[in-house]
């Protein structure tokens, strides 16, 4: 399992120190250092049911002074995707993926996810 994080982010250092709780192994990855890969973006976009919104960090600085509010509505997702892997600041997080698990954020339902 990898998870994409920010050392700065307050739900990354949840979804870090619940995973250390419950014993589970994973790779770490600062994501202002190394943006996901872009399959690894485009298998998130699925799980996300295709919802390129979810996969923007919406609260973030680049988000708002980048118009990406905007430029999502007519943003192909192959031009989202390039967009994220060139500046990881943009992708929300946590970004957690493996071969069975893949959700962004962290909350009841993504440590749903985590425990099935």
């Amino acid at each position: 399992m990898k998870v994409y994080f920010y050392p700065k982010c307050s739900t990354c250092r949840q979804a870090l120190k619940y995973l250390d709780s419950k014993k589970t192994s994973y790779q770490a990855i600062d994501i202002s250092e190394k943006a996901p890969t872009k399959s690894e973006l485009k298998k998130m976009y699925l799980a996300m049911g295709g919802d390129l919104r979810k996969l923007f960090n919406t609260s973030g600085k680049l988000y708002r002074e980048g118009g990406y509010k905007d430029k999502i509505k007519d943003m192909s997702v192959a031009d989202a995707i390039t967009v994220l892997h060139g500046e990881g600041m943009l992708v929300k997080r946590p970004f957690v993926i493996s071969e069975d698990t893949q959700f962004v954020g962290f909350g009841d339902e993504q440590r749903k996810k985590l425990e099935e």
